[in-house]
């Protein structure tokens, strides 16, 4: 079997200390903080909790996607040195990303042409996103070839779910993702939109529930409902949160007591930069397996 290594981007959220041992190479995005580009580098220039206090005092974050000349300077080493890629794209439906990365690919299989360069959109975001990277590593792990892993996530990526909710609608009203006075009329009721990714990859508010409690228990009770093998579900199940963990510590109390049989604890991690530039602090998401995903 040819080597070859499995790639991401920095936007599936999870920790560094994850990338390094899985030995997952990531290409990261970049956002503009205060008038300073700083590449999303899973907080290392400018910490989650110092991002999320900035945005709290008003700070405006921009984000900026991974170019095609970026991606060729990224890819071009691993294929110098004989390695085959398969790289596992942010959603197409939240950013041009992918399409630069297939320009890259096409670029390089010319001068490359005795290279397998595989590149999957898997229409996922955050740490949902990172939950198709954990399984396509562990495939690698277990002796898969780069065609076998892309075809699996390919095939398996419109199971992964992702569902989120917000206790804060300042930053998307100032964002202008939803109108003044739908912020202030849902601040005022206390609602809190139960959103998800469609199978387009976009994100897309499905519920409001008033309550901060409320959408805690609904958020579980939808995995309940679309979880592979409903509350026998053994995989894993990732989470996010910014800038609000007890929030997210609560959802996951829940989940483990919920679903007994999860390979793993739930993982929380941080929101990162880029995707915390548009939702702001106070957004929690839960990821995980199950039935196909509907518009």
């Amino acid at each position: 079997m040819s080597k070859y290594i499995l790639s991401c981007c920095s936007t599936a959220d999870m920790p560094e200390s994850f990338f390094n041992e899985r030995n997952i190479p990531y290409v990261c995005f970049h956002y503009t903080l205060d008038g300073k580009e700083y590449a999303d580098d899973l907080g290392k220039s400018v910490s989650f909790e110092e991002f999320y206090k900035r945005i709290a005092d008003g700070s405006m974050p921009t984000t900026s996607q991974v170019n095609t000349d970026q991606y060729v300077a990224f890819f071009e080493p691993f294929l110098k040195d004989g390695y085959d890629i398969v790289h596992l794209s942010f959603s197409s439906g939240l950013s041009g990303s992918y399409n630069s990365a297939r320009i890259a690919r096409n670029d390089l299989v010319e001068r490359y042409p005795e290279r397998n360069i595989r590149i999957v959109d898997t229409l996922a975001a955050s740490g949902g996103y990172g939950l198709l990277v954990d399984i396509a590593a562990d495939m690698r792990d277990h002796g898969a070839t780069v065609d076998e892993i892309a075809d699996q996530i390919e095939e398996m990526k419109l199971n992964l779910h992702h569902w989120f909710f917000t206790t804060d609608l300042t930053h998307f009203k100032r964002g202008g993702r939803v109108s003044a006075i739908a912020a202030v009329a849902g601040t005022i009721l206390n609602i809190c939109p139960l959103m998800n990714v469609s199978n387009e990859g976009k994100l897309i508010p499905r519920k409001k529930i008033r309550g901060k409690k409320n959408v805690i228990k609904e958020i579980v009770d939808t995995m309940k409902a679309h979880a592979e093998n409903g509350t026998d579900y053994n995989r894993k199940c990732f989470m996010v949160n910014s800038a609000c963990y007890d929030d997210a510590r609560a959802v996951a109390d829940l989940v483990e007591e919920a679903f007994p049989k999860l390979a793993a604890p739930v993982m929380i991690n941080s929101i990162g930069t880029v995707i915390g530039s548009h939702t702001g602090p106070g957004t929690v998401a839960l990821f995980f397996v199950g039935d196909k995903r509907i518009d």
